[in-house]
């Protein structure tokens, strides 16, 4: 019997999220293609692991068993990756690292390159999701590692799997037309007549943005929501609109966009995200390093952290009240 990891790795997902979709949506591929290649796993192991229940699949008795044995297959797969690494006389590794558009631009040029001039070994590939969905892609192995964030107002809680290395604080400025605001600074009290660019109240950006508003007894005129930092700022120079970046995100600012301090203190830490067992991954460990040093360098330090969640506070990462739709949030 020749059992696919691919296969065994979909059953898996199907075995935890109860669905196809769920499923193929956890793993970046098609309903269809999950659907085909669990096929061919019931035709591999020549007897049945799926049952028909209306439009759901449902794992028979063996499909659960067999489920059961896959997490214990791939668990070793990762360890025994983790020790072929390690055996070495240098650390060779491929990690897979969840980004978006602020990180990907404002921090990883700089540590990937240091990372290769001192550990050429190790290959860092990366995909760029939102910010509300790299958690749980660390969580189901579809990432080694990923950036997550936490906003000063409203922190995320976290699953027992995952533990967090914080890299840097970022502040959130105001972002306006040029010359809309002569003051140093500005408070939301005195934006709130402006019309505003966000992200969706979803998105952990949106929601603690609006968050701000609320604890302040305002509420803000939005115009315009958008996913990406740089397409607000885009807005911003068009003069659409006001808007709140961070410090990664002032690399992305365009011509015709003014950044003012914001007098209210809203603040939000990025980290890297990784699973519990993958923890003393030499590998791992040196990626977050390089990362953590080129935060440092840039004036980003980490000493006023969000503190590490309490056992209490460790479980399943939190998200945004959902309004009902699916789409693909950023703001990061």
């Amino acid at each position: 019997m020749d059992l696919s990891l691919a296969r065994l790795r979909m059953l898996r997902e199907l075995h935890r999220r109860g669905t196809i979709t769920a499923a193929a949506t956890a793993l970046h591929y098609t309903a269809s293609a999950v659907s085909q290649q669990l096929a061919q796993l019931e035709r591999d192991v020549g007897t049945r692991l799926f049952e028909r229940r209306g439009r759901r699949v449902q794992l028979t008795d063996l499909g659960v068993l067999l489920a059961e044995h896959a997490e214990e297959i791939l668990a070793s797969v990762e360890r025994a990756t983790q020790a072929l690494e390690e055996a070495g006389e240098s650390v060779t590794a491929k990690i897979t690292a969840g980004v978006w558009a602020s990180v990907a631009s404002g921090l990883l040029p700089d540590a990937l390159n240091a990372l290769a001039r001192t550990h050429p070994g190790i290959l860092v590939r990366t995909k760029e999701l939102a910010p509300e969905a790299t958690a749980a892609a660390v969580l189901d192995g579809t990432l080694d590692l990923s950036f997550v964030l936490d906003y000063s107002n409203s922190p995320m809680t976290w699953d027992r799997g995952l533990e967090r290395a914080v890299i840097a604080v970022e502040r959130l400025h105001a972002a306006v037309p040029a010359g809309a605001v002569p003051a140093a600074s500005v408070t939301l009290a005195e934006l709130v007549e402006h019309p505003w660019i966000l992200a969706p109240a979803r998105s952990h950006f949106g929601h603690s943005v609006r968050l701000a508003f609320q604890s302040a007894g305002l509420e803000p005129r939005i115009h315009h929501e958008v996913e990406e930092q740089a397409t607000a700022m885009a807005m911003v120079a068009a003069g659409l609109g006001v808007t709140l970046v961070s410090d990664l995100g002032l690399a992305l600012r365009p011509p015709g966009v003014s950044v003012v301090a914001l007098g209210d203190v809203l603040t939000r830490t990025v980290s890297l995200a990784y699973r519990t067992n993958t923890a003393r991954r030499a590998a791992l460990l040196l990626v977050v390093d390089a990362i953590r040093t080129a935060a440092a360098e840039k004036g980003l330090g980490a000493d006023t952290a969000l503190p590490a969640p309490t056992a209490e506070q460790a479980v399943t990462p939190a998200a945004p009240p959902d309004d009902g739709t699916r789409g693909r949030l950023a703001y990061g």
